[in-house]
């Protein structure tokens, strides 16, 4: 993955944001376009959730408990690894929360 220089100054080595505060949709677009995804409804959707779990529990979410908050709100079809896996390939939790400008998991390598 290769970070724009307009976002070197924002994020760890790891491309996470250092200052959730500085998070926005603009750099949410630049931080998926890093990782090879362009974002649509779908991913946006799962973003929300990502920031309600981190909002609701203070951590961001494992791969499993993301998949289990995923089809508590939004259904079974939603809520599996291979569909949050289609969103955000490798690990959903850990592109996922890079790119809602949360922490790394706690579990992520």
């Amino acid at each position: 993955m290769t970070f724009e220089v307009d976002l070197k100054g924002l994020c760890d080595a790891n491309g996470f944001l250092t200052h959730q505060g500085s998070w926005n949709e603009d750099i949410a677009c630049r931080l998926a376009r890093a990782e090879g995804i362009e974002l649509l409804d779908a991913h946006w959707e799962v973003i929300s959730l990502l920031q309600a779990f981190y909002k609701r529990f203070g951590d961001s979410p494992a791969n499993r408990a993301l998949v289990s908050y995923v089809k508590e709100h939004l259904g079974s079809d939603k809520g599996s690894s291979l569909y949050l896996m289609t969103l955000f390939p490798g690990s959903p939790a850990r592109v996922g929360s890079r790119i809602a400008g949360l922490p790394k998991p706690k579990n992520c390598l």
